[in-house]
C-alpha cells in the first residue's frame, strides 16, 4: 500500500487539460479477409447507420427504381397517353405517379406492354412499402439507454484506500431496474515466448448492481494489492496500451425492455489525485437535483499530498 501511495504522489498525469473532451468511444476495427457472407448482414447495417444516411439511402433507392422503370416505359414510345415519345422526364414522372399511387388522370398506360410494366411496378411497390415500413419501425422501436458516462475517471483516496472512480447518470430520469455494470481492464502483454496478446481482467467493484438506477451512480474499484492497477502509473498504462471498458445493462421501466450502454477510458482520461465535483443536491421543494453541468468536472485532491 505504501508503495502505491508513493508512486501516486510522485507521478502527475500528462494527459490533456482538465475539462477537455475525451473521446470515450472506440472506432470500429478494420477487418480484412472477410468472406462474402458479410453482405448478407445488410439488415444489421440498415439498423445501425445514422438517420441521415438511412434517409439518403432510401431517397437514392427510390430515385434509382423510378429511373429503371422509366427506361422500361421509354421502350414503347406510344405506350403512355399524353407522354412525349422517348422523353425520359415524362416516363420518370409517370413511374413516380404509379409507384406512389398518385392518380392525376393526365398520363395513363395505353399499350399492353405499358400496362404489363405498370402491374410489375405496382407489385414491386407493395413489397417495397412493406420493407421500408418494417425497417423504419425496427429503427424506432429499438430500445437504447440514455446513460451518460463521465468523460474522465479519477483515482483518489476513499476510506484510506486509493480508489478508481467513474460516474454514470440516467438522462431519462426514470428507473433502470436491476442495473448491472462491469468494468474490464484491457492491456497489451508480451509473454516470455515473445507472443503479444490482448488481456482482459474484470475489476472487482465496490457495488456492481443497483436495483433502481435513476439518477447518478459512482462506480468504485479499490486499487489494493489484489487489483491489476496496483503499482501502475500513467506512463505504465500508456506503455501497456491499457483501457477501461465499461458495460452497463438493465431493464428500462418505461420500455419494459433490456437496454445497454458502453464506454471506454484511455490512460489519458484517468486523472490521478483528483476527485469528482458534487452533482447531487436538494431543491427548495425537497426534490433531488442532478446537475449534469458539473457531471464531468474533477478537481485536484490536495489531501493526497498531505
Amino acid at each position: 500500500m505504501n508503495r502505491l501511495l508513493t508512486k501516486l504522489k510522485r507521478k502527475r498525469p500528462k494527459g490533456p487539460a482538465l475539462g477537455a473532451r475525451g473521446h470515450g468511444r472506440r472506432r470500429p476495427a478494420v477487418i480484412k479477409g472477410q468472406d462474402f457472407t458479410r453482405w448478407t448482414d445488410f439488415y444489421h447495417f440498415v439498423l445501425t447507420v445514422p438517420w441521415s444516411v438511412f434517409f439518403l439511402g432510401v431517397a437514392l433507392f427510390f430515385f434509382s427504381i423510378n429511373v429503371i422503370f422509366a427506361l422500361f416505359y421509354m421502350a414503347d414510345p406510344n405506350g403512355i397517353v399524353h407522354a412525349r415519345p422517348h422523353n425520359f422526364w415524362d416516363a420518370f414522372l409517370f413511374s413516380v405517379q404509379t409507384i406512389g399511387s398518385i392518380n392525376y388522370s393526365v398520363m395513363s398506360p395505353r399499350s399492353i406492354y405499358a400496362n404489363a410494366i405498370v402491374v410489375a411496378e405496382a407489385f414491386f411497390e407493395i413489397l417495397n412499402l412493406a420493407l421500408i415500413t418494417g425497417v423504419v419501425f425496427s429503427r424506432f422501436s429499438r430500445p437504447y439507454a440514455r446513460v451518460l458516462f463521465s468523460r474522465v475517471a479519477v483515482i483518489t483516496d476513499f476510506e484510506g484506500v486509493p480508489t478508481l472512480m467513474l460516474r454514470a447518470a440516467n438522462q431519462r430520469g426514470n428507473q433502470i431496474l436491476d442495473a448491472n455494470i462491469a468494468v474490464n481492464f484491457a492491456y497489451q502483454q508480451t509473454t516470455p515466448e515473445g507472443l503479444t496478446m490482448r488481456r482482459f481482467c474484470e475489476l472487482t467493484l465496490v457495488r456492481s448492481r443497483s436495483l433502481l438506477f435513476a439518477l447518478s451512480w459512482t462506480v468504485m474499484h479499490r486499487v489494493d494489492e489484489h487489483s491489476p492497477l496496483y503499482g501502475q502509473t500513467p506512463e505504465s498504462l500508456s506503455e501497456m496500451q491499457a483501457e477501461l471498458i465499461c458495460l452497463l445493462s438493465g431493464t428500462d421501466e418505461t420500455l419494459a425492455d433490456q437496454v445497454f450502454a458502453r464506454h471506454n477510458y484511455q490512460p489519458h482520461q484517468i486523472l490521478w489525485h483528483h476527485r469528482f465535483a458534487d452533482v447531487l443536491s436538494v431543491s427548495a421543494h425537497g426534490r433531488r437535483v442532478v446537475d449534469l453541468n458539473q457531471f464531468h468536472n474533477a478537481v485536484p485532491d490536495e489531501s493526497t499530498y498531505q
